[in-house]
């Protein structure tokens, strides 16, 4: 029943994008389920259990996959295989990339000067901060990426998607630290 789904997009009938609506994804998710386990209850025939299991582990990674947004993004891109001819590989912002992980050495050398600080709580905050910023709007900036996915555009997201990868391991670091720190009286 459920192998049948060509994609993600498709288990849930959703259109494939990068703008999910997660109440409708969360209402289909729970639906399927329901008909998983309802199957469960029908009488025995050979394989169905196994094939209950199967899909309800394929709807659970379904489910994680487009409830996620850096997943989502990522799974999106999967399903639009990228060759680049020398043309686009040359118009690539190749720069944009290298600035970028200047960026995030500076900001993991302020998150680390963060912890040295008076105040390191209110330190490591300020660092978490602009990471956030920094997140929404490489956020935005992918989803009008992914909004036309046309072959220039999904080879820009997939840069931008390294970008908030890299700064979803800095902010969980930046969470760490600010947790390890000790309490202000």
């Amino acid at each position: 029943m459920l192998h049948s789904a060509k994609d993600y997009f498709e288990l849930f009938d959703l259109p494939v994008s990068f703008a999910v609506d997660l109440k409708l994804l969360t209402e289909r998710y729970h639906a399927i389920l329901r008909t998983i386990h309802a199957d469960r209850l029908a009488p025995d025939q050979d394989g169905l259990a196994s094939g209950n299991s199967r899909s309800s582990i394929q709807v659970e990674a379904a489910y994680r996959t487009l409830v996620d947004p850096l997943a989502r993004a990522e799974y999106l891109l999967s399903l639009h295989p990228l060759s680049l001819d020398g043309h686009f590989q040359a118009e690539a912002p190749h720069g944009s990339e290298g600035s970028f992980l200047m960026e995030q050495m500076e900001q993991r050398e302020a998150l680390v000067a963060a912890t040295q600080r008076p105040d390191p709580a209110e330190a490591v905050a300020e660092v978490m901060t602009r990471l956030a910023e920094q997140s929404a709007a490489l956020d935005k900036e992918l989803q009008g990426l992914l909004a036309d996915p046309s072959p220039r555009n999904l080879y820009e997201a997939r840069g931008i998607l390294r970008q908030l990868q890299f700064l979803g391991r800095c902010q969980r670091d930046a969470e760490d630290r600010r947790r390890g720190l000790p309490l202000r009286d």
